[in-house]
């Protein structure tokens, strides 16, 4: 029972099992979870750490269970990605669009030093590499929204 768990809360409830584009579909996830909360700060940050917290919990678990390292199954961690991408931001196409693709971008390509934590093992290397990308892609989206406002 414990292991349904944790594969259910690591795939986002079985979205990670999609055969193709696991992680981005997992980022859609996240930008879906952020339509029902963007207008809500406290309900956002709540669900943001419950998240967080979850992730960071069972998914060197997952890894365990699916004997992988870093399994594409696992998808919380870019859920939680997109929803750092997505902070305090509006709920606006362009806006949405943007850091969609620059997260994707980043967690695909995984420029320094994304990729030196992703090879660290277990729950830590899962979310931390994404956690990193989100940073590069709000310091990035933030200047392309400079030049396209």
């Amino acid at each position: 029972m414990i292991n349904y768990l944790i594969k259910l809360i690591t795939t986002f409830f079985y979205i990670g099992y999609i055969p193709y584009v696991s992680g981005t579909i997992g980022s859609l996830a996240g930008i879906a979870v952020y339509y029902f909360i963007y207008n809500s700060f406290f309900v956002y940050l709540s669900v943001l750490i419950f998240f967080l917290i979850l992730g960071f919990a069972l998914s060197g678990k997952a890894e365990r269970i699916f004997g992988k390292k870093d399994p594409r199954f696992v998808v919380i961690d870019e859920v939680c990605g997109m929803l750092i991408c997505l902070w305090g931001l509006e709920f606006e196409l362009r806006t949405i669009a943007v850091s969609f693709i620059l997260f994707r971008i980043f967690d695909v390509l995984k420029p320094f030093p994304i990729k030196r934590f992703q090879d660290i093992k277990g729950s830590f290397g899962i979310m931390f590499d994404d956690l990193v990308a989100s940073i590069y892609t709000i310091i990035c989206a933030q200047i392309v929204f400079k030049f396209i406002s």
